[in-house]
């Protein structure tokens, strides 16, 4: 169906608006960002700052060093997490990283087995799967955080790391067994009979044949690992091992929010999920469409 040179510019125009409207919130961050907390309390009608500054920037990786002659310097109190952001980012990455990689390990190998072996019970075992899916993350804390405490996980980070992946295997799982599914048997059993074993026709038949899938999944729970929230709120209680979205939940408070720091912190917490998306975007899109033709 071809459309007519009105209908395509009408739809150019709502591409254009519905990407304003995605943009307008990071706009008016950056805005925010580069304001004192008196500029942008006092003149809510500005759109474009009178005063500019980089203090909100420079306190987040100097901390309380740098209040003297900034913009902070003459508030008594700011939230102690803001003298561990960058610690923060540290904890972020290596626990994002971490559970990216162990969803991939597992989920390829479940996935895998769940495609090619004929058994009774992985109907069963794929139904349960899928009925993980669908329990909220806030009714198993608490058993999460009780189980954690005995086996001695509470305050660590492999701690989290591993209920991460817990929670994101299921989806891992759902994501890769169509996919596997999909992939010709006659080019494994022409391994098999060259005398391939059947881990052997995995790693180096149905892997690599999967590079686009397991992109695009690692590029999601990337940054579903990187965003949570709930588990290291829960499980860790220690300063040190605090997350970027935790440090984000501090900046507001039940006096005071200090915006300028909530949105210059926002805004570098998305770089690395924007970055990832950004350098990936072709095989999220692929791996996406393929799994989702494939199912």
């Amino acid at each position: 169906m071809r459309l007519s040179p009105l209908a395509k510019a009408v739809l150019h125009i709502l591409n254009v608006i519905v990407i304003a409207l995605l943009l307008l919130p990071i706009g008016a961050a950056i805005i925010a960002s580069l304001q004192s907390e008196v500029m942008l309390r006092g003149d809510l009608r500005s759109v474009i700052p009178r005063d500019v500054t980089w203090d909100n920037y420079k306190i987040l990786f100097a901390g309380d060093e740098s209040r003297e002659g900034t913009i902070y310097s003459g508030i008594a109190y700011l939230p102690d997490a803001i003298r561990r952001f960058g610690t923060a980012l540290v904890n972020s990455s290596i626990i994002a990283v971490a559970v990216t990689l162990l969803t991939l390990t597992f989920g390829s190998l479940t996935a895998y087995s769940v495609a090619r072996l004929r058994l009774r019970w992985l109907g069963w075992f794929m139904g349960l799967n899928v009925f993980a899916r669908f329990v909220p993350i806030v009714v198993l804390i608490i058993p999460l955080y009780v189980a954690f405490r005995q086996l001695g996980l509470v305050n660590s980070l492999p701690g989290v790391i591993i209920a991460q992946t817990g929670f994101l295997l299921p989806f891992g799982i759902l994501i890769l067994v169509p996919y596997f599914a999909s992939i010709p048997t006659e080019i494994e059993e022409a391994a098999r009979i060259d005398g391939a074993s059947r881990f052997t026709t995995f790693m180096r038949i149905s892997l690599p044949l999967s590079v686009p899938i397991l992109i695009s999944l690692g590029a999601i729970v990337f940054i579903a690992s990187w965003n949570d929230l709930l588990v290291p709120l829960i499980l860790n209680t220690k300063p040190d091992l605090m997350t970027v979205p935790v440090v984000l939940v501090s900046l507001i408070g039940d006096n005071a929010v200090f915006f300028g720091l909530l949105c210059a912190c926002s805004l570098i917490a998305m770089l690395p999920t924007v970055a990832l998306v950004m350098l990936l975007q072709r095989y999220v899109v692929e791996g996406l469409t393929a799994g989702a033709v494939k199912a």
